[in-house]
């Protein structure tokens, strides 16, 4: 005969205990922008990233078009993914994942170093760490 917790059987409480236990638990970065996502939300800023910026007319004719003075800018859609991206990295653990994603990603992409640094300044947003092919994702 099987023993029994206020009426009910032992396996059964524990399925409930389980499933509460599942109810309550925090999802592990289940809102966390993933690499993907983050790589596709900043299409938009290959073209400044690997040397050259969108013109007036949308196309890419690897010129760069000056703003200013002798200044490079990355198009507005370019900054609105930077600063979706830096507001969707919540977590040191988001931030981490985020920075190892791009390092990888820069290096197959010919992405220019001294602009991936430059790209945050430019484009107005603080992030909490730097663009930079040598940053210690780790810490």
């Amino acid at each position: 005969m099987e023993k029994k917790f206020m009426g009910f059987s032992w396996s059964l409480v524990g399925v409930l205990v389980l499933i509460i236990m599942i109810l309550v638990a925090k999802p592990k970065s289940v809102d966390a922008i993933t690499c993907q996502e983050a790589l596709m939300s900043l299409i938009p800023c290959q073209p400044f990233l690997t040397g050259g910026v969108l013109d007036s007319d949308g196309l890419d004719d690897g010129a760069m078009k000056p703003t200013g003075s002798s200044k490079r800018q990355p198009q507005e859609e370019c900054c609105s993914a930077v600063a979706n991206i830096n507001a969707a990295a919540t977590t040191p653990a988001i931030r981490r994942d985020l920075c190892r994603c791009f390092k990888k990603a820069g290096h197959g992409a010919c992405v220019v170093s001294d602009k991936a640094k430059q790209l945050p300044r430019l484009c107005d947003v603080r992030v909490a760490v730097p663009i930079d092919p040598t940053v210690n994702c780790g810490s």
